[in-house]
């Protein structure tokens, strides 16, 4: 089936969830119009439908090939990424003055959505590349900038973040690849690199690689890291890409999902480095670049998951099978008249429309905090990186495994479609950081470091749409009522983190991944009830009122049947440390 990027929903969460008033506010985004956002996303939504969706089942048949240390991408992803350069779509969100667009992130994500729900695959070099240039704009030098954005930002360049080792998986302080002064300046970097995505390939002039390394004399663990570019072709002095540098792909991964998406593992053997930032500070300068990567892999969620609800309502909707359960009718009828299977596409349309809307305001938190001055949007923007990423990637595998059940044997039919999207969606939960390191992130930092005010901050801005919703009609005061509900067992269960934290560290960590999926639930149904009074006001005042009344059913949905689900998640957090904790297993 062809994909249909979801470009009115997109529109309405920039309008009414991204923080639209506070964004268009700030002088770095004071030219930009929603009718331009949309003409921009309705060109790019065409090159996702025309260009890039119809590579997603071929590239996943086919797979990148490596040969001799060269790897091929699968025929027409080089034409599609030539024409995605020729049009410029990798600038839209980038400053002006290294030749982006400068479009809000909020623009941005919904790109990243409508690329990555075309064809993941595809859409992993375009994202890694963003990390790069945020990871060049925040910390590189002069120089380095004047170097290496244009190029990047133009798309004719791609980027890659090289962390992981065969020792060193997230446990970052294991790194050993060495950087080794040279005269000039510059550092011969030596060691091997693993799940290295998009760590080579054919499709742009150069490669330009952020890598983890050890100056010899630094301090031991993730203290004594620094980060060094590390192009793929060295740069020469008028701009243009010369001899390689001494890094090689020795191999491509053979894996479950995302079969057109290489992950190399690479060699480096005494390639020329160059430092990004201090010395020493490299894990904290990545980290840019990973919390961009982590906030982008939650919107592959939602665009895994949107893939996956289309083809499952398309299937629903045509598939005839079974008489009504209710005795009325003695023919079969589709199978989208059948109560459960209204329960699951439901179920992946709340879902996939709550992760968007929290990424929305996500990004337009980052926004304001970064280009605004103002200490609690800052607070929330951090908070909020590790729900959308642990959250939505953990519920498109979710949305991706219900899409299946809905074709039924179909379903586990490759030729059929379904199961591409459950594969693809299921390195997301792993991808940049595993849900409990994101869970992890979340209690530790966000959670504890400020002794749980940016939590309660959260609170209590639901807590202000909860009396919004108390003086609307029945189904909004529905919506509030469960949010309401909701928010109380967020509440309690960080009383008892608090405490926990202070006396039994275990205990509290035991619950960390339950704490992020009940306070990411309770995220989405927020952004879902915001969205309902939107869409309540949108409908009373004559507009769309089909779209509007959708909207409306989808945020009493997730009130009734996904928000109680925050109460099952706080009985983990207080009453399941000891069976877990005290549990054994066998030698």
């Amino acid at each position: 089936m062809s994909y249909q990027p979801p470009l009115q929903d997109l529109m309405f969460c920039i309008e009414h969830l991204s923080h639209w008033e506070n964004l268009s506010a700030l002088d770095v985004y004071s030219d930009c119009e929603l009718s331009d956002i949309g003409a921009a996303l309705d060109g790019y939504a065409r090159f996702c439908t025309e260009q890039v969706a119809p590579l997603s089942q071929v590239g996943d048949r086919l797979g990148a090939r490596f040969d001799k240390g060269r790897v091929t991408m699968p025929e027409g992803h080089a034409r599609a990424y030539a024409q995605f350069v020729e049009m410029g779509w990798q600038a839209l969100i980038h400053p002006v003055e290294h030749g982006g667009v400068g479009l809000p992130r909020v623009v941005g994500a919904a790109a990243v959505e409508m690329l990555n729900a075309a064809d993941m695959s595809f859409g992993l070099c375009p994202l890694l590349t963003d990390g790069a240039i945020e990871a060049l704009l925040l910390t590189g030098s002069d120089e380095q900038k004047a170097t290496y954005l244009g190029p990047l930002i133009a798309g004719r360049w791609s980027g890659t973040m090289n962390l992981t080792e065969p020792q060193a998986g997230s446990d970052l302080g294991r790194v050993t690849t060495k950087a080794v002064r040279r005269a000039d300046g510059s550092f011969g970097i030596t060691g091997t690199k693993i799940f290295i995505t998009y760590g080579a390939h054919d499709l742009t002039e150069n490669i330009i690689h952020l890598v983890l390394a050890r100056i010899p004399d630094a301090p031991a663990g993730p203290k004594g890291l620094s980060l060094f570019i590390v192009p793929q072709k060295l740069v020469e002095t008028d701009g243009t890409p010369g001899a390689e540098n001494a890094v090689s792909c020795v191999s491509i991964e053979h894996k479950l999902g995302v079969h057109a998406s290489p992950t190399a593992v690479l060699d480096y053997d005494d390639a020329a480095g160059f430092l990004i930032g201090q010395e020493n500070c490299g894990l904290e300068h990545m980290f840019i670049m990973m919390n961009a990567a982590r906030f982008s892999v939650g919107v592959q969620g939602v665009a895994i998951s949107d893939r996956a609800y289309q083809r499952a309502l398309a299937y629903a909707g045509g598939r005839v099978q079974g008489r009504p359960v209710n005795g009325l009718g003695k023919d079969a009828v589709p199978i989208i008249d059948h109560p459960d299977v209204r329960r699951m596409l439901l179920r992946m349309r709340s879902l996939t429309e709550g992760g968007r809307a929290m990424a929305a305001a996500t990004a337009g938190l980052l926004d304001v905090a970064h280009h605004g001055d103002d200490p609690e949007a800052r607070a929330l923007a951090e908070f909020m990186v590790p729900l959308v990423k642990g959250f939505c990637s953990e519920r498109a595998v979710e949305v991706a495994s219900l899409g299946v059940q809905i074709h039924g044997g179909m379903g586990f039919i490759e030729e059929t479609g379904p199961a591409q999207h459950y594969r693809d969606a299921r390195i997301l939960p792993i991808y940049e950081g595993t849900t409990a390191i994101q869970a992890n992130d979340l209690l530790g930092r966000k959670v504890m470091r400020d002794g749980g005010a940016t939590a309660r901050l959260f609170a209590s801005r639901i807590a202000q749409t909860e009396a919004q919703l108390a003086s609307g009609d029945a189904s909004a005061r529905a919506i509030g009522t469960s949010l309401a509900q909701a928010r109380s067992a967020y509440e309690t269960a960080l009383d008892w983190m608090l405490e926990n934290s202070r006396k039994n560290i275990d205990r509290a960590f035991a619950g960390s991944v339950p704490f992020l999926m009940l306070s990411g639930t309770l995220a989405a149904g927020w952004m879902l009830g915001k969205g309902a009074l939107a869409a309540h006001a949108a409908r009373a005042a004559g507009q769309d009122s089909a779209f509007m009344t959708r909207k409306i059913a989808t945020a009493l949905f997730f009130a009734r049947h996904i928000l109680p689900e925050c109460t099952t998640e706080q009985t983990r957090i207080l009453l399941g440390a000891p069976s877990l904790l005290d549990a054994t297993f066998p030698d």
